[in-house]
């Protein structure tokens, strides 16, 4: 697809894109640039094409221990005044729902492994979720969430048991998009967050990391193939 590289933002150092992400860019011969967050200034994204956001464990309103998320908000306000593309998962999803005037919180219980999702009739009828299933598993890593109601011309396009809104997107403006749910990682990554972050995500969440692994393996082609579509979709409508 050539043009303008991604900004990635990445905020830890063992959560960074994950196998399909990489490979869904890698197919699309679309560049990027990983931003490590926590030791980096935030460009400004206008020279990028657009800014993907990844998850880590700051919350969105702990600018204090973690400066960096104001310079952050800042260049996702910019992205979204400029109509530049935004794909954001995790803090990724509730740092866009936090600058949108969403609220985010603690959810009643860690959502930790594998779910299974709804797309509301607005999902369904999303461009970026053409060709995904209507009751897609994700991969579940957070503890806060985006709480309804949403303000207006913000729609809930995918809701789980888990947490209400599991991704959303802008009325009118189909480039921007946040998604709960980390189906960017693979078996590689998986393994790496339960070895790096276990004490928290096995801490009241109810996840078994021998079944959150065996999972990660048996689903990888189908949840790489059906992230693919999605990249597919957000790379078209980011590009042109």
């Amino acid at each position: 697809m050539g043009g303008k590289a991604f900004l990635i933002v990445q905020h830890l150092e063992w959560e960074g894109p994950g196998q399909h992400l990489l490979a869904a860019l890698q197919e699309a011969g679309v560049g990027y640039r990983i931003l490590e967050a926590w030791h980096k200034p935030v460009p400004t994204p206008v020279d990028f094409a657009g800014l993907m956001v990844l998850g880590g464990s700051p919350n969105v309103d702990e600018e204090q221990q973690f400066p960096y998320l104001l310079p952050l908000k800042a260049a996702i306000r910019e992205v979204l005044v400029r109509g530049q593309a935004y794909l954001g998962f995790c803090l990724g999803h509730q740092l866009l729902a936090h600058v949108l005037g969403c609220r985010v919180g603690p959810l009643p219980k860690k959502s930790v492994g594998f779910v299974t999702g709804e797309l509301t009739p607005e999902g369904l009828a999303h461009p970026l979720f053409q060709g995904f299933p209507a009751h897609p598993r994700l991969f579940k890593w957070h503890g806060q969430g985006v709480l309804p109601p949403l303000p207006p011309g913000i729609k809930i396009l995918a809701r789980s048991a888990a947490a209400p809104v599991e991704a959303l997107g802008l009325a009118g403006n189909p480039r921007v998009v946040g998604l709960q749910f980390d189906n960017h990682v693979g078996p590689a990554d998986v393994e790496k967050w339960l070895q790096a972050d276990a004490a928290w995500a096995l801490s009241g969440s109810g996840a078994e990391p021998a079944a959150v692994m065996a999972t990660a393996k048996e689903v990888e082609a189908e949840m790489g193939r059906e992230f693919r579509i999605f990249m597919h979709n957000f790379l078209r409508l980011a590009l042109s």
